[in-house]
């Protein structure tokens, strides 16, 4: 049997839309993580975002007032890199198609990288591209064209912003389907990759977590598919009416982060 909220141990936090909206942090985010803190609760802070490293979200937070550190992230870079170490040889020559930040982070971790149409090139990996060019379409067009293998980080169509929405990941691979007919195995959430190694990484069991985030379509999938409790909150991208029609369930839907910390401190039903 699932465990009350107020008895969970691990938050899962999708961040855009959940605890913050671009650059600006919700009123009740700081207290609901001093909250966890002060009852011995973690939260882990989890990204579909390839675009960016972790020191950058690290500054970001801190400028919103909230301290973490590298232990307290999961991105879909670094379900990704799993990924590609469990399925690939290391020598394998995967092509890059994302920001400088993303190449980096998959170079460090001894991912063997290049951003040149090579003829061993084996996987065509893709990100959220902030940088992106018509030069990278183009050669995803002739490497796909090829037949490599297809990986992209993420499945989200858009990134919420302050003045709007702008294409993410899983907007740039529908284009590319329709020029090439191919599809990626996408890595991060829906994908119950990030929430398992975030569980593994804490060291509880998953009825002790608890995945949290905007999106039906990513963050609650990803609960599901996983086998852990989830919360929609209703500050981002998604709204009731898409619940109400959606496919993926999630187990609670509230408001927004001050909601989650009311039920968490016991002072909403559940």
């Amino acid at each position: 049997m699932s465990k009350p909220i107020s008895q969970k141990k691990l938050f899962l936090l999708d961040m855009d839309g959940t605890i913050y909206l671009d650059k600006t942090v919700f009123p009740e985010t700081i207290p609901f993580l001093d909250a966890l803190r002060a009852r011995g609760a973690r939260a882990l802070y989890l990204t579909n975002n390839s675009s960016k490293s972790v020191d950058a979200y690290i500054k970001k937070l801190a400028d919103m007032g909230i301290t973490a550190t590298k232990n307290d992230f999961v991105t879909s870079t670094d379900a990704t890199i799993v990924y590609l170490k469990a399925h690939y040889a290391p020598e394998t020559k995967v092509y890059v198609f994302g920001t400088r930040s993303f190449l980096t982070q998959l170079t460090e971790a001894g991912i063997n990288t290049t951003t040149a149409l090579e003829d061993d090139v084996t996987v065509l990996l893709m990100g959220f591209d902030t940088e992106l060019t018509f030069s990278k379409l183009e050669d995803a067009c002739i490497l796909l064209g090829k037949g490599v293998d297809y990986i992209a980080t993420n499945p989200d169509y858009v990134c919420p912003t302050w003045y709007g929405s702008v294409p993410d990941c899983g907007s740039i691979a529908t284009i590319l389907k329709t020029a090439t007919g191919r599809e990626p195995r996408f890595i991060g959430k829906p994908h119950p990759e990030m929430l398992l190694l975030a569980v593994e990484k804490d060291g509880v069991t998953k009825e002790d977590a608890v995945m949290i985030g905007d999106r039906l379509y990513t963050d609650i999938a990803s609960g599901v598919n996983a086998g852990i409790d989830t919360i929609f909150v209703l500050s981002g991208e998604g709204t009731l009416a898409d619940a109400e029609v959606s496919p993926e369930k999630p187990t609670y839907i509230m408001k927004d982060i001050g909601e989650v910390k009311d039920a968490f401190l016991g002072k909403l039903p559940e």
